[in-house]
C-alpha cells in the first residue's frame, strides 16, 4: 500500500458471508473426504466383505478386478485430496465412485419392501455428505492449507 492509504474496512456481515474457499476451514473438509476415501479404498483390499464379496453381491462384472480398481482410485485420489494436491482433478474420479455407489446400493433400497425411503435416507447419509463435500472441493479447490496453494 502507498503511504497514507487506508485499507478498506470489512463489515461483520461480509466476514460471515465471505467465500469459504480461501478459508483454512477447507482443510477440515479435505481431511474428512481424504481420510474416508483413502481408508475405504484400503479396506477393499484388506476385507473381502468390503471389497470382492460386496462387489459380487451388487452384481458388478469381474468383482475382483472392479473392487481393486475402485479401491486404488479411492486410495490415490483420497490421499491427493488429503494433501491438497491436484484436489479438483482428484475429486472427479471420486465423484464417479460415490455416484456409482449411490446408484447401485442406495437407490435400489427405495424399491425393497423391507426398506424404503427412510431406510435409504438413513443409509445414504455418509454417501450424500461425501457427494456434497466433493462438489464443494471441486468448486472451492484445496484452500490455503494445501500443497496446491504452496506450489
Amino acid at each position: 500500500m502507498e503511504t497514507g492509504e487506508t485499507r478498506p474496512q470489512i463489515s461483520g456481515w461480509s466476514r460471515i458471508v465471505a467465500p469459504a474457499w480461501r478459508s483454512r476451514a477447507v482443510f477440515c473438509v479435505r481431511l474428512a473426504v481424504g481420510l474416508i476415501f483413502a481408508t475405504q479404498g484400503l479396506l477393499k483390499y484388506l476385507d473381502p466383505n468390503l471389497g470382492v464379496n460386496r462387489f459380487t453381491k451388487i452384481g458388478f462384472p469381474h468383482p475382483g478386478f472392479t473392487a481393486h480398481f475402485v479401491g486404488a482410485f479411492e486410495m490415490i485420489c483420497g490421499l491427493l485430496v488429503l494433501l491438497g494436491l491436484l484436489t479438483r482433478i482428484a475429486a472427479i474420479p471420486l465423484l464417479v465412485v460415490i455416484s456409482t455407489a449411490i446408484a447401485t446400493t442406495k437407490i435400489p433400497e427405495l424399491f425393497r419392501s423391507s426398506q424404503g425411503f427412510w431406510f435409504m435416507v438413513s443409509d445414504a447419509r455418509t454417501d450424500f455428505a461425501m457427494l456434497m463435500s466433493l462438489l464443494f472441493l471441486l468448486r472451492a479447490g484445496a484452500g490455503r492449507w494445501s500443497l496446491d496453494e504452496w506450489l
